[in-house]
């Protein structure tokens, strides 16, 4: 127990219980109530919101763009820092803390949680998107050539790989730390104990937290709308039913049905084994697609996508003096903003589940296995995908016509289209139910004060909202709506990385304590002996 930031105060003890829950007072309150007054708002007036939101996602992207790209640098340097310093020894839980999850459990579940949906629908779109110019090439490259296939591939794997999960990997290396080694709520205001003090347990908490919630909501939601549209394509694509709001709204309502039953089970009984279900699967179709369409040449595509990911991570870090600024606020700050808002629900989920892991081995699996898996399957549906257009098969011979069709494009012009068609809304749905099960016990959390073991209601209430929040935003608002809500993305996500930042010097700060007590307590039992 790191004694200097360990406090008297009780996980839950500003909560209030009601009705058979147990929520915190206001995080809950104010929560649920921001949320549900914004999808009032957006069904009412969906082209003003539309309008308003727009508008602000691109003031935000045009003016912060400088400063995301910073802040994303200065991310991945601290963590790439903690392996190789003397924190890297200190374990989550103490020194005799034993992990919970084995270790394949433990992979499957952090990497489903954090992008499965994501790489299932741009595996495909976005390679494509930058080769051939659908809407802008890194470097101003021309479409179609040799220059933008390289970059399509080394920027792809750029927005998914160390960048990225270096965000969720501070989050949730400070949650655990705080919560197991000082003994704190697990609770994003936890981590800012060392800058805060006990003001924490009060409003500057309360507003932190509350802000997790609203960013998670947004990226979730966000994410899950493109979940929804892929798997009402493939569906239209392969049983011949229509693209339209009906299906939409019953795989919603699917979705919510099995969610609810998985977040009633927990992590154990749940997200446990969707997580390894949905591996085995993906890894089943990756394995598939390759030696139907590319086991001569897969080598080669791992190469070549791992050598310009290499070779362009630090142009494309660099955001002074660029042709492709568009381009650049677009899609690299975009995506950045989109996972700093999936940083309190991804961070959180990993920190439940990391206890037992040393700093080293935190950062090490959380950085380096996802991105290796990104790199292998970016890489064979990616390049799949390029090499059918530049020979002018199948739906992708002129270009992405559907970006939620992509992916069943490339399949359709593979051998037992049908079958992998399949399994491909079939991942897709498993995908969209850990996220939204992750997230449902994440907000729930973070609702509860930090309890990890609320009333059942309580978890069964945030998927509900998480259901209808899609299908009223859907039926209500269509495509503005979702519009809208990726803008929300970015308004909520700039400004959250400021609190990023701020939790990494809270937990450089905590660890440092950490490494200074152990060297005192080694120092005492010395002289002592």
């Amino acid at each position: 127990m790191v004694e200097r930031y360990s406090s008297d105060h009780e996980t839950g003890e500003d909560n209030i219980q009601v009705f058979g829950l147990d929520i915190h007072n206001p995080v809950f309150g104010i929560s649920s109530s921001l949320i549900i007054a914004f999808v009032v708002a957006t069904v009412q007036f969906p082209d003003l919101s539309n309008e308003l939101l727009s508008s602000a996602r691109a003031w935000c992207l045009a003016t912060f763009d400088s400063f995301m790209m910073l802040a994303i640098n200065a991310l991945l340097l601290f963590c790439l820092a903690l392996i190789f310093s003397p924190m890297g020894s200190i374990r989550l839980g103490g020194d005799a803390a034993k992990p919970d999850f084995g270790r394949m459990s433990w992979f499957t579940m952090l990497f489903a949680a954090g992008m499965g949906i994501g790489l299932m629908f741009w595996g495909v779109a976005e390679p494509m998107a930058y080769f051939t110019g659908w809407a802008g090439t890194p470097f101003g490259a021309d479409p179609w050539s040799d220059k933008a296939a390289e970059l399509a591939m080394g920027a792809t794997v750029y927005h998914w790989g160390l960048h990225a999960w270096a965000i969720y990997a501070v989050v949730g290396l400070a949650l655990a730390f705080f919560a197991y080694n000082c003994g704190l709520p697990l609770t994003l205001r936890s981590a800012f104990y060392p800058l805060l003090g006990e003001h924490c347990w009060r409003w500057p908490g309360h507003v932190i937290d509350t802000f997790a919630v609203l960013a998670t909501i947004f990226g979730l939601a966000t994410s899950l709308g493109l979940g929804a549209s892929q798997v009402n394509a493939g569906v239209a694509m392969l049983f011949g039913l229509e693209d339209d709001l009906n299906t939409k709204l019953s795989i919603i309502i699917l979705v919510t049905f099995v969610t609810i039953l998985s977040v009633v089970r927990g992590i154990d009984g749940g997200v446990k084994i969707l997580s390894n279900a949905n591996m085995l699967l993906a890894a089943t179709l990756l394995a598939f697609v390759i030696v139907v369409g590319s086991i001569t040449q897969v080598g080669q595509w791992i190469f070549f996508t791992t050598e310009h990911y290499l070779k362009n991570i630090i142009p494309l870090s660099n955001s002074v003096g660029r042709e492709d600024m568009q381009w650049m606020r677009d899609w690299t700050v975009f995506y950045w903003a989109w996972w700093v808002s999936w940083s309190p629900f991804v961070g959180l989920f990993i920190a439940r589940i990391s206890k037992g892991r040393t700093v080293r081995e935190f950062m090490l699996a959380v950085l380096l296995v996802p991105t290796m898996v990104t790199i292998i399957w970016m890489s064979v549906f990616g390049m799949n995908a390029i090499e059918q257009a530049q020979a002018g098969i199948g739906g992708l011979a002129d270009g992405i016509s559907s970006v939620s069709l992509a992916t069943f494009e490339m399949l359709a012009s593979l051998p037992f289209a049908a079958v992998t068609t399949f399994m491909g809304i079939l991942l897709v749905l498993i995908f969209f139910i850990t996220s939204s099960d992750s997230g449902s016990l994440v907000i729930d959390s973070i609702t509860a004060g930090g309890k990890v073991n609320s009333p059942a209601p309580q978890r069964i209430f945030w998927a509900v909202i998480q259901g209808l929040i899609a299908g009223v935003l859907l039926y209500g608002g269509g495509k503005h709506a979702l519009t809208a809500l990726q803008a929300g993305t970015v308004i909520t996500g700039i400004p959250f990385t400021v609190v990023l930042i701020l939790i990494s010097i809270g937990l450089f700060k905590g660890l440092r304590a950490s490494l200074k007590e152990d060297h005192n307590r080694k120092k005492l039992t010395e002289n002592t002996a």
